[in-house]
């Protein structure tokens, strides 16, 4: 591990963890020609003495691809999304963003997984440079099919759309990254979505070849390996896994890798935090990153509290976005059966199915709806109303959610269902998305978001920040739940002033452990008859899966 050449490191304060995603693809290293011009030189890095502003920091999170990233030891999940909003609907938290630096085959992707694995959060972001290839016109594809093109020049890559794709995750928005096909040197039509998370680690071999770009990243690492191993590895790469011959990665790497590795790249050195000497193998190195890692999140931690959520707006009348069942003798009494801890399973089963319904056809008459007029069997016109958005979609938060979607079917004809995976996280206390499952076109759509208890409201929110990066408008999302807490009520109105909240009951307290007081217990233990650890929150039962 060595200090870095000429400039002082210092990485910012990060997240908490919670994402991750699989790595990307090795970069493209191929040839054709750029003009390396005193212009392109400037973008590259600024004077060592130069004065930056304070950098802020983000969230984000991950889907798409596969959603494990195997390692020796565990298998990390890759999508997934931390909350990082406060009362406000305003990020508590940002991202912490490495950037891996360091010339062609050098094992940054290899660098990138140890410390992944070596991190031990559940989620962590990867994004390779490599995706963000420009688009070639006719002729560059000519001149790459003839190893003539210069794929190791800062023009071959699209800066714009780095970085503002790693802007977009700092703010905890969702991002299509391109796919980029080696073998035709082209993007392919598909695209993979982003969410971000607690860290993201940016790789490539320009990453600190920009102004911009460098302001965004949080900790600079340069891994350092000898040119002749880079070599031997790209021969390997190319002619294995990309159908090369090697004549074609010689010509190449003598033409374009390695002068612009001496022009472009080997500078950047001066401006990273901490250089790597024999990349993967230096695993004092990893140690020590992993461990200044670690202690940035933690300082973040224990920087949150989950009490101040809690008690943000508990003085405040409840909102106007707050529309509860009226409470008729039949309401209160299915209440006081499903609240009962003597009433059986299938009695608890049957009277939630009715407020349920009850709750869906209270909700639909929120609905937008426009006169019509339509002619009866008699042959007499009939003034009526009619539902005048383009579909209904219902997204229910697991497990408890899903108990809601029978009811809603039974109501709503042809409706389609989406799924969000929330759970807590033991350790901190917050929840964390681990899936996902939207129709498309969602946007166009009303969203019945279904969940049967909410107490923080802490999950609550990251369903609808989730729903808003899908691009559903806050207006068009309507929060149903049988039971909420009026702590959760405050949050995701402040949060989500636009949001409907339409439930059953609002209880006024929260416990120490965050459960409604008096409540109900936890809904998805006692519908599905399963046994839950009796410090768990029964916030958004799909807490307890």
């Amino acid at each position: 591990l060595e200090a870095p050449r000429g400039r002082a490191g210092g990485g910012g304060v990060g997240g908490q963890p919670s994402a991750s995603q699989s790595p990307g693809c090795q970069g493209e290293k191929s040839p054709v020609s750029h003009n390396s011009s005193a212009e392109s030189l400037d973008r590259l890095y600024p004077a060592v003495g130069s004065s930056k502003p304070p950098r802020k920091r983000t969230t984000s999170q991950c889907k798409s691809e596969p959603p494990l990233l195997r390692t020796s030891k565990r298998t990390i999940y890759t999508a997934g999304r931390p909350p990082w909003y406060n009362e406000h609907g305003t990020q508590s938290k940002e991202a912490f963003v490495i950037g891996l630096g360091g010339g062609s085959a050098s094992g940054k992707t290899t660098v990138a997984t140890m410390i992944i694995e070596a991190l031990d959060v559940p989620w962590v972001v990867l994004l390779s440079m490599d995706s963000f290839y420009k688009v070639l016109t006719k002729q560059q594809q000519e001149q790459a099919a003839s190893n003539d093109f210069n794929f190791d020049h800062p023009d071959a890559f699209d800066f714009d759309l780095i970085i503002a794709t790693l802007k977009k995750l700092k703010q905890g928005k969702s991002v299509k990254i391109p796919i980029y096909d080696f073998t035709t040197h082209s993007r392919k039509k598909e695209w993979k979505t982003l969410y971000g998370a607690n860290v993201i680690i940016f790789e490539g071999i320009m990453a600190f070849a920009d102004k911009e770009l460098l302001k965004l990243l949080d900790l600079k690492i340069f891994v350092d390996t000898d040119s002749d191993i880079r070599l031997v590895r790209r021969l390997r790469r190319d002619i294995s896994e990309r159908g090369r011959d090697i004549e074609g990665v010689i010509k190449q790497y003598n033409k374009f890798v390695k002068p612009a590795f001496d022009q472009y790249i080997q500078p950047t050195m001066r401006l990273a935090d901490i250089v790597v000497p024999r990349g993967s193998g230096n695993t004092v190195a990893i140690d020590l990153i992993v461990q200044h890692v670690h202690s940035q999140l933690e300082e973040v931690r224990a920087a949150c509290c989950p009490a101040a959520l809690a008690s943000a707006h508990q003085c405040h009348p409840l909102p106007q976005t707050l529309s509860v069942l009226k409470s008729t003798p039949q309401v209160r009494g299915m209440h006081t059966i499903i609240r009962n801890k003597e009433t059986s399973r299938d009695e608890f089963i049957f009277y939630s199915k009715r407020l349920m319904r009850l709750l869906i056809e209270h909700a639909l008459s929120f609905l937008p709806f426009q006169s019509c007029t339509v002619q009866t069997p008699q042959g007499q016109d009939y003034e009526g109303r009619t539902y005048s958005g383009k579909q209904i979609t219902g997204v229910s938060i697991l497990r408890a959610g899903e108990t809601m979607e029978p009811a809603l079917r039974a109501v709503c004809k042809d409706v389609r269902i989406g799924t969000i995976l929330i759970q807590t996280n033991c350790n901190t206390g917050e929840p964390e998305l681990h899936y996902l499952r939207l129709p498309k076109d969602i946007s166009e759509d009303h969203v019945i978001l279904m969940d049967c208890t909410v107490s923080t409201g802490a999950a609550a929110m990251m369903a609808v920040r989730v729903l808003l990066d899908h691009d559903v408008p806050e207006d068009k999302i309507f929060l149903l739940s049988l039971l909420m807490a009026e702590m959760g009520v405050h949050s995701v109105a402040y949060a989500f002033p636009r949001v409907k909240i339409i439930t059953t009951a609002v209880d006024k307290k929260v416990n120490d452990l965050f459960r409604i007081i008096p409540g109900i217990g936890n809904f998805g233990d006692r519908y599905f008859g399963t046994d839950a650890p009796p410090d768990w929150s029964d916030d958004e039962d799909a807490l307890s899966t």
